[in-house]
This record gives structure tokens, C-alpha cells and sequence, in this order.
């Protein structure tokens, strides 16, 4: 839990080595602009390629002129437990932030994770996974994403625990409002629980109204758990892919219809995982142009093995083992 008078002694520290002398560098270059100058203090603190370092700072409009404030940040950063590849790492991924202010910009957002449970060695893994968090507004995003992911979970310890792992949920707009959406229409907490657990991407799309309006039509419902079975294959699944594996189940004697009724009925059967366990992936490599009756019907039948141990109904055994 939050430890004031730890957080104290680590702000204390930090507020002295701002009084510390710079360190001095030696610049080779032609040009003394603020530009430059980032440029080059990239490649000596951090060792990074002069093409490297000059992308970073045109990318991310990166521009200082003395070193004061780019130390600052990064004696904050280590005195909260950034190591040197950690600081390396977050600075090729935001170096925006060693132009920030860390008592204003970044330290209300590591009191935050603190007061809900965090450890250092928590925030640390957010924080070099996603930098845009540290520059995301708290009170308007960071604080309603994290009580919106708290509903879906039992405790702050596995909210801390889903958001370290896909640090996107705090600072990504889309996935909140995909996640009110799903909730408006119905579908089950346990489900979006699943997916933000396991395949949290699926939530950030931007095509999630016409996702949920095509699987409704589909018939699936929103309040059944698998409408999010169903989301989450079609989300991941690119439209190539999904051609190719209809056109899969085309070779193996199913029509067009026979697959989208297989889709209705076990949304699992169009999933990646489930479908490399038939050969699918070496076929469509190019491996096997034509598959013999008995390998179909080999197929079929272990296709419907696997779709009756998830709970298939005996109708469609019969359809589709014949």
C-alpha cells in the first residue's frame, strides 16, 4: 500500500539533485540550436545511433538547450527505481518526457498507482511498457479508465495487475468508450472481465459499433458468453485470413453456409488457435493443393470431436459428421 513517509524521503531526494552541477558534455556539432542539442545529449546518455536519436527528437519535437531539466527527470525516474536499461528503454519510447515537469506531470500520476496498491516495481513495468501514461491528463482519462476496469474485477490488487499488463487501458479513449458501448448493450462483465485479461486489443477497435450490430444480426446474443468468443475471432482474425479459412473449410466439403452455421453455433471453430489444429496453417502455406476424401473426413470428424467438447448439440454433430 501507499507508504507517505517513503514517497516523502524519494521527493526529497529528487527536489535536492535538482541543486547538483550539471554534468558537462562535449557536443560535436556545427549547430548550438535546442534541436541539436537533444540530439547529441540522446546519444551520450543514452548510447543511442545518431540517426536514432535525431528521429526521436524530430518525431517527438524533442528541444532543450542546457541539461538541467532532462537530468531532473531522470534522477526522478531513478530515484523511484528506473534502472539504466529501464530509463533507456522509456526514453526511446517517450522522450518527450525529458522535457516535462516530473513534480507536476508525472508525480500525481505515481501517487495515484500508490494509493490503489501499486508497488515501484509495478509502476516501473507500466511505465516503460506505455510512457503515453505518464502524459495522459489523470482526472479526465486515467482516473475513469481505472474505476471503468475496476468494475470487472475483484479487487484493486487484479485491476493494478490487468492495467501493468496492457497499460493502453488507462490512456486509450477508444477502449473506454468500446467498453461503456459493450456494456449498454448487455454483454456480460465476466466476458469483457475475459478479454481484458487476455486479448485486451480486441476492446481497442475502432470498428467495435458495426463488430457488435454484424454479430447481432449473426444472432448472437451480447448477454451470452459467446457473443465474446465470437467478438474476439472476429476482431483478431484479419478479413484475408478469414477468407482463407472458409475457403479451407470449402476443400473439406463444407459450402459457405455450413461455415457461417459452424460459426453461429461454436464461434471457437474460426479462432487461430482452434483452427492450426487441423493442418490448416501448412495448407494455406501452399503445402497440401488438394486434400483427399478420407484426410476431409478425417478433419470433419475431428473438427466435430472438438466442437462437442464444447458443448455442441446433437443436431449439429449429425449435420456435420455425414
Amino acid at each position: 500500500m501507499f507508504n507517505f513517509s517513503t514517497w516523502r524521503h524519494k521527493t526529497l531526494i529528487y527536489l535536492k539533485s535538482l541543486t547538483s552541477p550539471q554534468i558537462s558534455l562535449y557536443f560535436s556539432t556545427n549547430t548550438s540550436d535546442s534541436t541539436s542539442f537533444a540530439v547529441s545529449y540522446l546519444i551520450h546518455n543514452f548510447g543511442f545511433s545518431p540517426q536514432f536519436a535525431s528521429k526521436l527528437c524530430s518525431t517527438y519535437h524533442v528541444k532543450f538547450k542546457t541539461t538541467q531539466k532532462p537530468d531532473s527527470v531522470l534522477n526522478f525516474f531513478r530515484n523511484y527505481g528506473f534502472s539504466e536499461p529501464q530509463l533507456r528503454g522509456l526514453i526511446a519510447k517517450g522522450p518527450y518526457l525529458l522535457s516535462c515537469n516530473p513534480s507536476k506531470t508525472v508525480l500525481p500520476k505515481f501517487q495515484f498507482f500508490l494509493s490503489k496498491g501499486a508497488s515501484y516495481s509495478d509502476i516501473v513495468k507500466l511505465v516503460t511498457k506505455s510512457p503515453c501514461v505518464l502524459c495522459t491528463s489523470l482526472n479526465n482519462q486515467i482516473v475513469p479508465a481505472y474505476e471503468l476496469t475496476r468494475r470487472f474485477f475483484q479487487s484493486d490488487k487484479d485491476t493494478i495487475a490487468c492495467a501493468v499488463h496492457t497499460p493502453t487501458l488507462l490512456c486509450h479513449h477508444q477502449l473506454s468508450r468500446n467498453i461503456r458501448m459493450l456494456i449498454e448493450n448487455g454483454m456480460l462483465h465476466s466476458s469483457i472481465a475475459r478479454l481484458l485479461q487476455r486479448l485486451p486489443r480486441v476492446l481497442d477497435t475502432r470498428d467495435m459499433p458495426k463488430l457488435v450490430e454484424e454479430l447481432k444480426d449473426l444472432g448472437f446474443n451480447p448477454s451470452k458468453s459467446a457473443f465474446g468468443v465470437a467478438l474476439a475471432a472476429k476482431t483478431t482474425v484479419t478479413k484475408t485470413r478469414w477468407k482463407e479459412k472458409v475457403d479451407a473449410f470449402n476443400k473439406w466439403g463444407w459450402s459457405d453456409e455450413d461455415v457461417l452455421d459452424a460459426f453461429k453455433r461454436q464461434p471457437r471453430c474460426m479462432s487461430i488457435s482452434f483452427f492450426n489444429q487441423f493442418g490448416e496453417k501448412d495448407h494455406s502455406k501452399g503445402t497440401s493443393s488438394a486434400i483427399s476424401t478420407e484426410e476431409s473426413c478425417t478433419r470433419k470428424n475431428s473438427i466435430v470431436h472438438s466442437c462437442i467438447q464444447h458443448g455442441q448439440n446433437l443436431h449439429f454433430m449429425i449435420r456435420f459428421s455425414g
